[in-house]
């Protein structure tokens, strides 16, 4: 019998908490994974010593500053690259089997571009490049053939729920409407007359997942599942209408299916991001991801509430994006970014996260989108309107 080839992985944001976790599995599994490069952006010590743990062919810094540093402790056996360009040079090797995408923010845009249309299997844990580019990246899947697996734990579990040979960018078959599951975050049972109290620090702790600063705060505000309802529109070609949302504290029902026959899959497990990246490095396939199973006789209750639009209008922002289409999802995704990062600064308090992403879209034109040229343009026009928003509610 020959000997399986091992897949070449590339690991972007393999710095990060998404990185982590898929080279924690990985490691498990040496006989069917080869990690072939390594991206991060800043983080000299952790990719050093990645280095010297999986040996990749290649080292990718996005920030050029840091490219004599890292080359200087790699040593001779990593090549060592810089630039944001060679993320997505990288990712478009022909050595290159599967790509791992966990660069948070728009900088994950152009690289998840670059995988799909080289036609790699791409395990996508970067939601705001199918936010701001969902039209270009399943096209571009679809024309090039490319695999796409989300990695998100809730499009994760809605892929778990649907037929093996469905490919994204379909509407699933006999499907009557998905349910996406949100732990609500810190703040869904608190008393939104102390939303303007809310700081940083009690938005960065998670009740149920360990995170980023970025992605915790989305979660605390709800911004988190409102690009995943555009993030499932784009994956499964679902309208605002098929997408429902119920907040479920316990994390442990991760999504639902709903047949049109009255039947509800749903998928469990610990909150612990090794299922969903298990899943997909396994391209569909079950492989050990060392996640422990729920011993359900144990386990507490299963509860589910509506998510508060009051609260949480960041949830309808993101539904009146898909509505709008163009460059509605991409400019709220920007306005989002700045808006969280003059909040983590302590520029805003926590409620002017949302005013501000709703006076951005008030005030935007929506447009077409004719390319990522257009897109990277948007970005930089939107991230100036942002922050000069932001400075009045300073």
């Amino acid at each position: 019998m020959s000997k399986v080839k091992c897949k070449n992985l590339v690991i972007l944001g393999a710095t990060g908490s998404i990185g982590d976790s898929a080279l924690n599995i990985i490691a498990r599994h040496p006989d069917k994974f080869n990690v072939y490069a390594i991206t991060g952006h800043a983080n000299i010590k952790k990719l050093v010593q990645l280095c010297k743990k999986f040996n990749p062919k290649y080292a990718v810094i996005s920030n050029p500053a840091c490219y004599l540093e890292l080359k200087s402790q790699v040593g001779t056996t990593t090549k060592v690259l810089a630039g944001t360009a060679e993320l997505s040079n990288i990712c478009q090797l022909p050595e290159v089997d599967m790509v791992v995408a966990g660069i948070v923010g728009s900088a994950g845009m152009q690289p998840v571009l670059a995988t799909v249309t080289a036609g790699k299997d791409l395990l996508l844990a970067n939601k705001e490049a199918l936010v701001v580019a969902g039209d270009l990246v399943i096209q571009a899947a679809i024309k090039n053939n490319a695999n796409i697996i989300p990695l998100d734990s809730e499009h994760n579990a809605i892929f778990q729920c649907l037929p093996d040979d469905y490919k994204v960018g379909t509407t699933p078959k006999d499907l009557d409407k998905i349910i996406l599951t949100a732990s609500g975050g810190p703040f869904w049972d608190r008393d939104i007359h102390t939303f303007e109290d809310i700081t940083p620090e009690q938005a960065c702790a998670h009740p149920n997942w360990s995170m980023g600063k970025k992605i915790s705060v989305d979660s605390a505000s709800m911004m988190n599942k409102g690009l995943e309802i555009i993030e499932a529109h784009w994956l499964f070609n679902l309208n605002v209408d098929k997408i429902d949302v119920h907040i479920h504290p316990q994390s442990i029902i991760h999504s639902m299916v709903c047949y049109k026959d009255g039947s509800i899959l749903a998928q469990l497990g610990k909150p612990d991001m090794r299922i969903p990246i298990a899943y997909g490095l396994g391209l569909r396939k079950r492989i050990t991801s060392g996640a422990n199973l729920i011993d359900l006789l144990t386990a507490e209750q299963l509860q589910f509430f509506k998510p508060d639009y009051v609260k949480f209008p960041c949830l309808a922002l993101a539904q009146d994006a898909i509505n709008s289409g163009g460059t509605a999802m991409a400019t709220l995704n920007t306005a989002n970014e700045v808006s969280v990062a003059a909040f983590l600064n302590g520029q805003i308090s926590f409620t002017n996260i949302a005013a501000i992403n709703q006076q951005v879209m008030q005030q935007t034109t929506i447009h077409r989108i004719e390319s990522v040229q257009h897109l990277l343009e948007l970005d930089i026009e939107i991230r100036t309107i942002t922050q000069q928003e932001a400075k009045a509610y300073a």
